[in-house]
């Protein structure tokens, strides 16, 4: 009997201001109508993703939510999906929240990120013998302060957590939340030691491996998609490793076995919104591997399901269930 997906992470409120225009320095600006309020990060995306994927599924969500509004918020959004565990939430402080700034005229958005509760995350909030799930889904490094710490055992206390996860008997995954700089390697390479599935976009891969996939004028390299994957395996990587991008996705299996799908063919005017894409598609990924799918099946389902996120503005609101999102393959078919 499976025991479903327990998600972890950033749970974060985002707040979008509509502007007349970027202002300069010491300048005044409008705010504009349309103030939104919506749900974000790696758990409450994921999580709800999964859920509409399939309603049936048990789902366990764990993190640290504030003890203010905006933690309300997240519980109320949360539990409109009934098969969402939400016992596993704790709550003290500040809710993480980012304000999101859309110049109404080039569509462009500014994000100001407070990390609030998110940042205290660690083991210590993790009661394991209440966690009964199969897929232990984290994310995302890079954003997580206390997991992203320093471990004189294990390198980062985030790999020692996904190494006590496979320890249970849990098969782990990661996200990695995309920035520049250089702590890509430090942070994340000990992490990949103890997961399971590995599921990023290129300029994630791009950060990790040091293989280039695209560069300043935005050029991509398919050729390198492979050699970056065995770097990805080669630094632990145990079953699946996973590169998606708006071109297409690129994996190795179990079976070290390569394999490459193309994106589908979805016109401009049909993507009202690029939010939670990149979690849709790993939502679909992971969800075929608690499914015991091949890596073929699973990323048809989650290039559909990053397709059902471009059809609505916000980041999970175009996910429905997997006979509905599946309708897209059709619909648009993929590329040559």
């Amino acid at each position: 009997m499976k025991k479903g997906i327990c998600v972890a992470g950033n749970l974060i409120v985002d707040i979008t201001y509509p502007i007349e225009k970027w202002p300069n320095q010491g300048e005044l600006v409008t705010i504009t109508e349309g103030i939104t309020r919506s749900v974000g990060g790696a758990v409450c995306n994921d999580i709800v993703d999964l859920a509409k994927l399939d309603p049936t599924m048990p789902l366990t969500a764990l993190g640290v939510i504030g003890t203010d509004a905006e933690g309300d918020f997240i519980l109320e959004e949360l539990g409109k999906c009934k098969n969402i565990d939400l016992s596993n939430l704790k709550r003290e402080g500040i809710t993480s929240f980012t304000s999101v700034m859309s110049n109404n005229d080039t569509k462009a958005r500014t994000f100001f990120h407070y990390r609030g509760t998110n940042a205290r995350f660690d083991e210590s909030y993790i009661d394991w013998e209440k966690l009964d799930c199969d897929i232990f889904h984290i994310g995302y490094i890079l954003l997580l302060d206390a997991l992203d710490a320093e471990d004189p055992e294990y390198g980062t206390k985030m790999a020692r957590l996904l190494a006590n996860a496979q320890k249970k008997g849990l098969k782990t995954s990661i996200d990695v939340v995309s920035e520049s700089g250089n702590r890509f390697k430090k942070i994340v390479s000990p992490a990949l030691r103890y997961t399971d599935y590995c599921v990023i976009n290129e300029i994630e891969a791009q950060q990790i491996t040091g293989v280039k996939l695209r560069d300043e004028d935005e050029k991509l390299y398919p050729e390198n998609m492979e050699e970056a994957l065995r770097a990805i395996k080669a630094l632990g990587v145990s079953t699946w490793a996973v590169i998606h991008c708006p071109e297409g996705s690129w994996g190795l299996d179990e079976k070290d076995e390569f394999f490459f799908s193309p994106s589908l063919k979805v016109p401009k005017d049909d993507i009202k919104g690029t939010v939670g894409a990149g979690d849709a598609f790993c939502s679909g990924v992971i969800y075929g591997a608690w499914k015991g799918w091949t890596l073929a099946e699973s990323v048809r389902l989650a290039t559909c399901s990053a397709v059902a996120a471009l059809s609505e503005r916000g980041a999970t609101e175009g996910l429905r269930e997997i006979a509905e999102v599946m309708k897209f393959e059709e619909k648009y078919g993929y590329r040559s």
